[in-house]
């Protein structure tokens, strides 16, 4: 059953065990194109001019999951996806006093597959939406990256800025994705959860004016990255059971935001497919009990072999704090070995040769095996068409160099926010129009020759010689590393900085943007 969340709502205990096979269930593509009789005035259509007053008065619901009442079906703003990206552009649009409307196919909470590692700069974007981020409430901070590789292990603590804090965090998706979107609810957005949309509302122009949804409250796709199997049954994450079958909705809105992930089903049926020029990647992660489990550093590995080659990518091993941890790996299509190895084996593998005591057996592992694409370096574009913006995932913001996606999920939710309450403040359709057009402009600003350098990178060690050989003369050295460590992980002062922080700047303009 289709129903809005209270912000009272707690999110989940981040003590709490993980629970089963999480589902995803896949939206249907877009049916015949409809045409509200009476759509909202919408920045940039002919079919009316842009208002600059909310759409609805609506506050968020108070009552009950199962009793509180229904969501207006109109808002300035509908954001599809409560993930990062759509809890961030969220809370600060409510912040800004836009009625915001938040769709999520799944009910929290919820699992998604990430390795939890949280850098620096993640940490200075959820410290902006205001989420509290001490350890006494359930986040576990790092000091720094450990790299081991060629022979060499290397410990390498974040560096001091004025920019960035000088820790990074961990926390499990699955009550992480729950506090942000809590954290939207707060600043005032309204949350459907069990809400799967289906398709784009389009005017006479072909420009979305609102978005056609179902109910998937009562049901449970596969798990995330893989076809449904036996012993998994249907039923709702979180435990909340199925509800009856519900008619399709519609909701309308001036501006729409996809921030539904990698798939992106609502970007593709506006006819926004994923380039091919752009590098892919594939991570595959599950979690085991062990000693290791309060490690202070993330410990990333180079030396990721299959058989008698070296493989781009790298293993990674993070502590959770709570018994278990994060262990996984990530690869890059980018090297002829991508799409012919079999991701979980090589896993397996790559932990037959760790010392036993660690624990990494497969008798302590806690969860299955799941895996999911990275989509990086701006891989679907524009960023902005015809009344729909991208965020996060979605428009493939996942940092090319380390693999990152939270902290540009959250920056260009944010980003998205601040060009869409400057649209909407605009007093006629063109002016609003001129300023959400500007919001690809923003991203090339903030990413673009960065992403570059990142797409020759990824190039350059799908070539296993050069991996190698990076690999081998690259870890000795100290203070080649820890500038490595400030270019992978986007972590310089922004403005003056030390030498490593002026060519790192110095290469970004001077690439052309992604």
């Amino acid at each position: 059953m289709t129903h809005e969340v209270p912000p009272s709502h707690p999110p989940a205990d981040a003590a709490a065990p993980r629970g089963g096979d999480p589902g995803r269930a896949p939206a249907p593509g877009p049916g015949p194109e409809e045409r509200p009789a009476t759509a909202p005035a919408v920045p940039g259509s002919t079919s009316g001019p842009a208002t600059t007053g909310p759409a609805t008065t609506a506050s968020p619901a108070t009552g009950s999951a199962a009793t509180g009442p229904a969501a207006p079906m109109e808002a300035d703003v509908i954001v599809v996806g409560a993930g990062p990206a759509g809890s961030a552009t969220a809370c600060y649009l409510a912040r800004a006093g836009v009625d915001v409307l938040v769709l999520e196919k799944a009910c929290f909470p919820r699992e998604k597959v990430c390795g939890d590692g949280l850098t620096p700069r993640a940490v200075k974007a959820l410290v902006g939406m205001g989420v509290p981020v001490d350890e006494q409430d359930g986040w576990v901070r790092n000091k720094g990256l450990r790299i081991i590789g060629g022979g060499v292990r290397l410990e390498l603590p974040w560096p001091e800025l004025s920019s960035y804090p000088g820790y990074g965090l961990v926390r499990t998706r699955l009550d992480f994705d729950e506090i942000l979107a809590r954290t939207a609810q707060k600043a005032g957005a309204r949350l459907l959860e069990g809400v799967t949309v289906t398709g784009p509302v389009l005017d006479e122009n072909g420009r979305i004016v609102g978005v056609r949804t179902r109910s998937s409250a009562g049901e449970e796709g596969p798990a995330e990255g893989g076809p449904r199997r036996a012993g998994d049954s249907p039923g709702v994450a979180g435990g909340r059971p199925p509800g009856p079958a519900e008619p399709e909705r519609t909701y309308r809105a001036r501006v729409i935001v996809a921030a539904d992930g990698n798939s992106s089903r609502l970007s593709l049926a506006m006819g926004l497919s994923k380039r091919d020029d752009r590098p892919l990647g594939v991570a595959v992660r599950t979690y085991y009990t062990s000693p290791r489990h309060d490690d202070d550093y993330l410990e990333s590995w180079l030396d990721l072999w299959d058989g008698q080659r070296l493989l781009p990518g790298y293993g990674w091993i993070f502590g959770m704090g709570d018994g278990t941890s994060n262990v996984g790996l990530g690869l890059l299509n980018t090297s002829s070995s991508f799409g012919n190895v079999d991701y979980r084996d090589l896993l397996r593998r790559w932990l037959a040769g760790m010392p036993a005591e660690w624990g990494y057996l497969e008798e302590n592992r806690t969860q299955p095996v799941r895996g999911a694409a990275l989509p990086m370096g701006f891989n679907r574009t524009p960023h902005y068409t015809r009344g729909l913006l991208l965020a996060g995932d979605a428009g493939g913001m996942v940092n090319p160099f380390n693999g990152e996606g939270i902290a540009y999920a959250l920056e260009s939710g944010e980003l998205a926010a601040q060009v869409i309450a400057q649209a909407l403040a605009r007093p006629d359709a063109a002016g609003a129009e001129r300023v959400l057009m500007a919001y690809p402009q923003a991203l090339k600003a903030a990413y673009g020759g960065y992403y570059t350098l990142g797409r020759r990178f990824v190039q350059a060690i799908g070539n296993p010689k050069v991996m190698q050989f990076a690999t081998k003369h690259g870890m000795p050295r100290p203070a080649l590393m820890r500038f490595t460590l400030k270019l992978l992980a986007n972590l310089t002062e922004s403005r003056g900085g030390d030498a490593a922080d002026r060519v790192i700047h110095a290469l970004s303009k001077m690439t052309p943007a992604a």
